[in-house]
């Protein structure tokens, strides 16, 4: 039935002479979400990208992927008219209405578009006449320019498209062009969504996922591996850093007093991951944190896990509530993994009373019983992670 989809972008248009970057990033991402579905053509064309399909294609599967390409706002289906004759245009557009429509009644209104300035017969006209011929070809149908019930777009560029349906993108930007970030990523349902939405402007993503065996189980790692299998299909692959936190956590808890593990522990987490970061020329820290959700989320604790990073970190769901994160969580398909019953490392050596108001000098000062054995701890850790690259 459909041949062909014409993309449709919104900020990219914006981006005045450097938009061919940002429009050669989103024919990227889209063949990369296409190459296993077929061989499909992506080209593009005056602020439009047109994904040519092959002659076997799964429809559903084919607007699916298109649908987590971020950078696209609009997917419309089109008929591809190989000719600008009028007479063409004008039969191919009714045959389009005859065969999706059939003869039922329906409000219309046709809207133009002439990418083909050269065209002889200006927007305007092409809509009044096309709109009569539809008239006298289908009696049964009327015209509301105000609230029709469909819209048929005819765009004249080289060829000639015409659709009535645009289902809606992602939107954002699309993912290379706006730098790379470390995420800090968890079992839980809040990190994956902070992936997710730091990667829609743009943004590529690595991942650390701090790993405390036997404490958290190899189930609790390939559930990580498979959350970022899930958002990997929105920010293509990801390389995930594993690393064995154990050692580390089990001295903190030695060496410090047990209401602030929590945040002695996340600064040591915040540490590692900058170290990576740095190591994979990143910009900056994802969290997935929010205020007050949770003891070490308080702003005195954000604070303090702050101070030992140098690098930006950037934290899109801090103004969320639970249950809007929940709602990302399941659009994008990541909350029945996120939910699943394993253990996490943030969740075992957890004080009855963590301190809610931490003083960064206090934490300072008894991070330095920490001072004798840390050092060597951390660059273990660093040295022995395992990498996983995830699509």
């Amino acid at each position: 039935m459909y041949k062909a989809f014409l993309i449709k972008y919104a900020e990219i248009g914006l981006k005045g002479k450097n938009r061919h970057i940002f429009e050669n990033a989103l024919k990227d991402q889209i063949r990369f979400n296409l190459n296993k579905l077929g061989n499909f053509e992506v080209s593009r064309e005056q602020g439009r990208v047109f994904v040519e399909c092959p002659d076997d294609f799964d429809y559903d599967e084919t607007v699916a992927a298109l649908q987590r390409v971020f950078g696209i706002t609009g997917i419309s289906p089109v008929i591809v008219i190989n000719s600008t004759d009028w007479e063409d245009i004008k039969q191919e557009v009714g045959d389009y209405v005859e065969k999706f429509y059939g003869r039922k009644p329906f409000t219309f209104k046709v809207e133009a578009k002439r990418g083909n300035k050269q065209y002889p017969i200006q927007s305007p006209e092409i809509c009044s006449k096309m709109g009569a011929y539809l008239l006298d070809r289908f009696p049964e149908l009327s015209v509301d320019v105000h609230t029709p019930q469909e819209y048929i777009t005819v765009e004249v560029r080289n060829k000639a498209y015409v659709y009535s349906n645009t289902l809606k993108g992602p939107g954002g930007m699309p993912v290379g062009t706006g730098g790379k970030a470390m995420l800090l990523l968890s079992g839980g349902i809040d990190s994956p969504v902070a992936g997710y939405m730091i990667s829609k402007r743009g943004v590529t993503i690595e991942a650390t996922y701090f790993h405390a065996p036997p404490y958290t189980s190899e189930r609790a790692k390939q559930k990580v591996v498979d959350l970022a299998k899930i958002i990997s299909a929105y920010t293509g692959p990801i390389k995930l850093h594993v690393v064995n936190f154990t050692d580390i956590q089990l001295y903190i808890y030695e060496k410090c007093p047990h209401e602030e593990l929590t945040i002695i522990m996340r600064r040591y987490m915040m540490k590692i991951a900058e170290s990576i970061a740095n190591r994979s020329k990143c910009l900056g820290l994802i969290t997935g944190e929010s205020i007050g959700q949770v003891a070490s989320q308080t702003m005195q604790s954000l604070a303090a896990t702050n101070a030992v990073c140098t690098m930006p970190v950037y934290r899109p769901l801090i103004g969320m509530d639970k249950q809007e994160i929940i709602d990302i969580s399941e659009r994008i398909g990541t909350f029945e993994t996120s939910v699943l019953p394993f253990e996490d490392c943030c969740t075992i050596f957890v004080a009855k009373h963590p301190v809610t108001r931490p003083i960064l000098s206090v934490i300072e000062k008894n991070e330095l019983n920490l001072s004798e054995k840390i050092d060597e701890l951390v660059k273990t850790a660093l040295e022995t992670r395992e990498v996983i690259t995830v699509k």
